[in-house]
C-alpha cells in the first residue's frame, strides 16, 4: 500500500499527541515558517504572509504523511513530523520542524522517534532516511542521537534561498533501530 493511499494514524508518546496536520494547523505554525533562523535550511526562504503558509498546508505532497507534534490535552501544532515514502513498503524519507520555544525540551526527539518507531515497527519498512544541510548543527546531532549514519555527502543538490548546497545524507535501517 503506498503512503498517500495510507492514513495518517494518530500516534502518542507521554507528553506528546501526533496527528494528522490540517490546514488549520497554518496559523499556529506559520510563526516557524516566518522564522529566518528556523527557515534558513530549508529549501525555501520564510514565509511572508500567512497565506503563503497556507498555501504550503493545501498543497498536496505525493507521498508525504504529515503528522502535527502537540502537547497531550492541546490541539495547537507546535511542529510537524513529515515522512515520505521513496520505495513502496521499504524505504522513507523523513523531516521535521519544531516551534522554537519547544527547542531544547527533547520534544523532538520523542516525536522523530514515535514516527520513526511507526514506520520501522508497526508498518516493517526497512529504512528510514534523511538529508539535512551540512551546517545544519541541531538536525545533524538529533538524527545522530536517534542512531542515524552518517552515509554521504552530496555536493551542489539543492538551489535553495541561500544558493546551490550541498546535503548530507542520514539512514537508519530497521535492524539498527533501538527503541
Amino acid at each position: 500500500m503506498s503512503a498517500s493511499a495510507r492514513k495518517t494514524p494518530v500516534l502518542t508518546t507521554e507528553r506528546l499527541k501526533l496527528r494528522a496536520r490540517t490546514l488549520r494547523d497554518a496559523e499556529a505554525l506559520h510563526p516557524s515558517f516566518a522564522d529566518p533562523e528556523l527557515m534558513r535550511w530549508w529549501s525555501h526562504g520564510p514565509h511572508e504572509t500567512i497565506e503563503q503558509t497556507r498555501e504550503d498546508f493545501s498543497k498536496t505532497h505525493g507521498e508525504w504523511r504529515c503528522w502535527a507534534i502537540t502537547l497531550k490535552g492541546d490541539r495547537t501544532a507546535i511542529g510537524f513530523v513529515a515522512a515520505g515514502e521513496r520505495r513502496q513498503g521499504n524505504v522513507t524519507e523523513i523531516g521535521y520542524m519544531l516551534a522554537r520555544a519547544h527547542w531544547g525540551t527533547g520534544i523532538a526527539p520523542e516525536a522523530v522517534s514515535r514516527v520513526i518507531d511507526h514506520i520501522l515497527v508497526t508498518e516493517g519498512q526497512r529504512r528510514v532516511f534523511a538529508d539535512t544541510d551540512p551546517e545544519n548543527i541541531p538536525s545533524r546531532a538529533l538524527l545522530e542521537k536517534l542512531g542515524f549514519t552518517l552515509e554521504g555527502l552530496l555536493r551542489s543538490e539543492w538551489e535553495t534561498h541561500l544558493g546551490v548546497r550541498d546535503t548530507t545524507l542520514y539512514g537508519l535501517l530497521r535492524e539498527d533501530w533501538v527503541r
